[in-house]
């Protein structure tokens, strides 16, 4: 399959590349497996959707929304606790992609 440049792929890999980018700097600042951990796991998952919507496979745009769902519900209940600017970031970054792909999987319904 060929790859095509969609919105929707190009915002998967970007969230993506933050997130994933962002695991490897908590871990590198502060030795946290769990930021590398989560940022890796996280960062693959919208990498695979996007790579998964660009090629026109199904489940790509499931994949990333899946993605920002797992992103909000480790960071959303930090930011409200903790109120930090890294957990506030990612809540945010998690709403985006929340709100972008299941705008997206809303109108393929």
């Amino acid at each position: 399959m060929a790859a095509t440049s969609s919105p929707l792929a190009t915002t998967s890999f970007i969230l993506g590349t933050v997130t994933f980018g962002g695991g490897a700097i908590g871990f590198a600042r502060t030795g946290s497996v769990p930021s590398i951990a989560a940022g890796s796991l996280v960062g693959i998952l919208y990498g695979v959707g996007g790579y998964r919507t660009a090629t026109n496979a199904s489940y790509g745009v499931e994949l990333s929304f899946l993605a920002s769902a797992i992103l909000g519900f480790s960071s959303i209940p930090r930011a409200i606790r903790g109120r930090k600017p890294v957990p506030i970031v990612l809540s945010i970054i998690s709403l985006f992609g929340l709100y972008t792909f299941g705008k997206a999987l809303r109108a393929a319904a």
